[in-house]
């Protein structure tokens, strides 16, 4: 099957869609007619009310990327986490989308980082010791905490819940009671509302542009309190990297792809045009069982 070449830029279209929610605030600042170039990136970046560090302390900016085989700080991770520099593609979604996510969850972004930047080091310093060529000690292969880290960084849906048992429904692959029979406490801005979702995966976003039944997000539960769903956007938003951040500098946390549980998004209420029916969610392809108890 062919791929439908990606949308052109279109601020409004962005701002009108549930599933970009997170990134609306950040999007609104956004004032370029054509697509947005690195400079403004940088640009909206420097107009935040706080630099934005990476954890090493080093300050945010977005900078070209280079291709070919490269030295271990220069690498995607190190290369980020040591000097701050996220390599940038032009005219392309899934970077920009990258530095979007960046802007909106900055320190939940640096901790994604920096768990990355430290398996790679462990990784590195093993295999030294073990007698292997630089080359070799410095290639970025992943193991188990990278590819979970990987999932959340690009497919990582952030499932907030003040109900536990709303969280025993996803967990237990249980849609149609969540999304149907439960669905005004999962109706984003309802007066019920007891569960949120937020995208955080900047591939995720990417296929957002093109939403279809079959989009799966990768998500991770954290609890809240009942207030939260009463708070304004932009108050959510920092509350959320600040609990992720805090989440992910558990060094037990996100340790295995079985931590996070798979989110058919199109069934939230509202993120398609037609989930308004029972029905909608007799899918059983989509709507799977799964294998859990």
């Amino acid at each position: 099957m062919c791929m439908k070449p990606l949308p052109e830029w279109n601020k409004e279209a962005l701002l009108q869609s549930p599933l970009f929610a997170p990134l609306h605030p950040i999007l609104a600042n956004f004032e370029v007619e054509g697509f947005p170039t690195l400079q403004d990136c940088n640009a909206l970046l420097a107009s935040c009310p706080s630099p934005i560090a990476v954890q090493s302390g080093a300050r945010l900016h977005f900078v070209p990327q280079v291709s070919g085989k490269l030295p271990f700080e220069t690498q995607y991770e190190p290369r980020c986490y040591l000097k701050g520099e996220v390599p940038t593609r032009a005219n392309n979604w899934h970077d920009l989308l990258n530095a979007l996510v960046w802007l909106t969850f900055p320190k939940a972004k640096a901790a994604i980082n920096a768990r990355h930047f430290q398996a790679l080091k462990e990784n590195r310093q093993i295999l030294m010791k073990e007698g292997a060529t630089n080359d070799v000690a410095s290639s970025s292969e992943r193991g188990a905490v990278r590819d979970v880290n990987t999932l959340l960084d690009e497919s990582g849906v952030i499932v907030v819940y003040a109900n536990t048992e709303l969280a025993g429904l996803l967990r237990d692959f249980k849609w149609k009671e969540l999304f149907w029979q439960r669905r005004e406490q999962v109706r984003p801005q309802s007066d019920q509302q007891a569960m949120g979702f937020y995208l955080i995966g900047h591939g995720l976003y990417e296929k957002a542009l093109q939403p279809y039944v079959g989009m799966i997000g990768q998500g991770l539960l954290l609890a809240v309190e009942s207030e939260f769903f009463s708070w304004a956007l932009p108050q959510q938003l920092k509350h959320l990297d600040s609990l992720l951040a805090d989440y992910l500098a558990t060094a037990e946390h996100c340790r295995s792809t079985s931590d996070l549980s798979p989110v058919p998004l199109l069934g939230v209420p509202g993120w398609a045009a037609d989930n308004d029916s029972a029905t909608y969610y007799d899918n059983t392809e989509y709507f799977r069982p799964g294998r859990r108890a």
